[in-house]
């Protein structure tokens, strides 16, 4: 199986042609043309410090549909009475940080300087969101993620309450869902993301979803996104 070498051309090879594993290429950059052109493309960037930059697309792939989000019991009776403040975009660079230091709690990230960096000013162009949850003036959970067309590819979550990150992903899936959203992007399959109704699809299908949902490859468009939520 071949793995491509990006050069400083803006270009990338056909997803389908990724290895069993997902891995599609290697090289380039991380300036936001080249990742509104992976995203546009349903690739996205995971590697770890010291790495050049690693370009993946899965199969199957990891998706929610906004119309099939799980609400149990349990997480009903909390949206209700929502414990936490819900935001969007109030605190971009310490949600970031904060899923970072979770993951480096747990024994490494891949949220390097770099990443952050590159995510950072994608959020400065309109392209890259947060999702807020605070309780009490603190920030104890949340997201971000990154809005294109009417697809949102969600990037890292974390919460310092229990239950957070769950209000905080369950109130943007209703908002996206009112929106006419396609698909939630989840990359890979987990436990909690299952709970929430996540479940895994085919490569072939996912692109076409992304084209369903008007991510034209090399044309992103910046989908709407709240200035704030209620609660």
């Amino acid at each position: 199986m071949t793995i491509y070498r990006l050069t400083e051309q803006l270009v990338f090879p056909n997803p389908e042609l990724a290895d069993p594993e997902g891995l599609l290429a290697v090289g380039g950059d991380l300036s936001p043309h080249r990742l509104l052109l992976a995203y546009s493309l349903g690739i996205f960037p995971w590697f770890n410090e010291g790495e050049p930059p690693l370009w993946w697309c899965p199969d199957p792939r990891c998706v929610l549909f906004p119309s099939e989000l799980k609400v149990s019991r349990s997480l009903g009776k909390l949206l209700r009475r929502n414990p936490f403040h819900i935001t969007s975009n109030r605190s971009f660079a310490q949600v970031i940080d904060s899923c970072a230091a979770l993951r480096q709690e747990n024994g490494g990230t891949w949220i390097t300087d770099e990443m952050r960096t590159a995510y950072c000013r994608l959020h400065e162009a309109g392209y890259a969101h947060s999702v807020e949850a605070w309780l009490d003036g603190n920030l104890v959970g949340g997201l971000y993620g990154v809005c294109l067309g009417r697809c949102f590819f969600g990037e890292s979550m974390f919460f310092r309450v229990s239950n957070a990150s769950k209000i905080a992903f369950a109130t943007l899936v209703q908002h996206l869902r009112e929106r006419g959203f396609v698909l939630v992007d989840c990359q890979l399959p987990s436990d909690h993301l299952a709970s929430l109704g996540a479940r895994t699809i085919p490569r072939s299908e996912f692109l076409q979803h992304l084209v369903e949902g008007d991510v034209a490859p090399g044309r992103p468009v910046s989908g709407p996104f709240p200035a704030s939520f209620d609660g």
